[in-house]
């Protein structure tokens, strides 16, 4: 009995003088979330630069054994932006960890102010090289991606390029004829109508079948409109 009460003593002595629970170490945290970001970029152009941090210094995470780095909702992965962290196992919490990334790259921007609808020629266009993080998002980096679409809107000389702001060539004309191709489950069919709107590639355009009914397709590069059947 007294072995035992003594065993038992000592068992609660060693237990008072247990080293605390383990802490996340925030420069490992922090390597994982480079790591990551640099993954995501991974075949991105240009030189990309990635410094995550600091966390606040008070920030005491039980350690994990299952981490996982994700991007928050709607986050982009440029400039100033948030990269979340979060441990699923033994104990669960979340954080968002501040980062800094940078991508320079060339970019396109207006050689000389550009008239809405004018269809973009290689004189038109500058190149730049430059941290797209402090870019509006979309902005071209190859002037071939321009070359040969028009302008939604004016622009000045000196703005960056954005997809946004252009138009693919027409491939389909107002009132011109065009053929329709038709494609489901296991079959192709065709016919011939009316376009009653223009539009590039890709773009919707309806036209009007012999018989009277209006259909919708996509306009393809060589003039078709693929019309795909509707869902029930």
């Amino acid at each position: 009995m007294q072995r035992l009460l003594a065993f038992l003593l000592s068992f609660a002595c060693l237990a008072a003088h247990a080293a605390p629970p383990q802490i996340s170490d925030h420069a490992a945290l922090l390597r994982l979330v480079e790591d990551y970001a640099r993954s995501q970029l991974a075949g991105q152009p240009g030189r990309v630069s990635i410094e995550a941090g600091p966390l606040d210094p008070r920030l005491r995470l039980p350690a994990c054994q299952a981490l996982q780095p994700y991007t928050p909702s709607g986050a982009r992965l440029l400039g100033k932006t948030s990269i979340g962290l979060r441990c699923t196992a033994p104990g669960r919490w979340n954080i968002f960890v501040p980062t800094r990334i940078a991508v320079e790259t060339t970019y396109v921007t207006s050689a000389a102010p550009l008239a809405a609808g004018q269809v973009l020629q290689a004189t038109d266009l500058a190149v730049l090289f430059g941290d797209l993080g402090s870019l509006p998002a979309g902005v071209i980096t190859d002037p071939a991606a321009a070359v040969g679409k028009s302008l939604r809107f004016s622009i000045g000389a000196g703005q960056p390029l954005r997809q946004d702001q252009l138009l693919a060539p027409p491939v389909v004309q107002q009132g011109q004829s065009v053929k329709l191709v038709f494609h489901g489950p296991g079959f192709t069919a065709s016919n011939e109508g009316r376009a009653l709107n223009g539009g590039g590639e890709g773009q919707i355009i309806q036209v009007r079948t012999p018989s009277g009914i209006v259909v919708s397709g996509v306009a393809q590069a060589d003039g078709t409109v693929r019309v795909s059947p509707s869902r029930p």
